[in-house]
C-alpha cells in the first residue's frame, strides 16, 4: 500500500501508458502527470523500493504487485468518473474530480457507488 496519492498517480500513469503498447520512460510519465523528470526519478526509486516498479534498460515496468495495485486504482478512477458523468457532470470535470476523489473515498462509499452503477 502506498501512503500518498502521488505514488498512486504514478502507478496509474505507468499502467495507462503501458496499455498503449509502448515502452514507458520517465519522460512519458513526467509529461502525463505534468511533473519534472527528477520528480519521476525520485518516485520511481521509492516505488522500486516498495516492490511496485522495476526499471530495465531505462524502461519502467510494473511488477505483479504494482500491476494489481495500479489496476485497482484505475478501476476506482473509472467507476467514480462514470458515476459523476451519470449525475450529469461533464466528462472533463468528472475525470479531473475522480482523480482527486479516488484517493479520499472510503470503501463503504465506493461500494455503494459500484452498487448504484450496477443498478442494485
Amino acid at each position: 500500500m502506498i501512503d500518498n496519492e502521488s505514488g498512486e498517480d504514478y502507478l496509474e500513469s505507468i499502467l495507462r501508458l503501458s496499455e498503449k503498447g509502448k515502452d514507458v520512460h520517465s519522460v512519458d510519465v513526467a509529461r502525463e502527470l505534468g511533473v519534472s523528470k527528477p520528480a519521476v526519478t525520485k518516485a520511481m526509486r521509492i516505488l522500486t523500493q516498495k516492490g511496485y516498479v522495476k526499471i530495465i534498460d531505462n524502461h519502467i515496468h510494473l511488477t505483479e504487485a504494482g500491476d494489481a495495485y495500479a489496476k485497482e486504482i484505475y478501476a476506482k478512477h473509472r467507476t467514480i468518473t462514470d458515476f459523476l458523468v451519470k449525475l450529469g457532470v461533464g466528462e472533463d470535470a468528472a475525470e479531473a474530480d475522480a482523480c482527486r476523489m479516488e484517493h479520499l473515498i472510503g470503501e463503504e462509499t465506493y461500494a455503494a457507488i459500484r452498487r448504484f452503477l450496477e443498478g442494485k
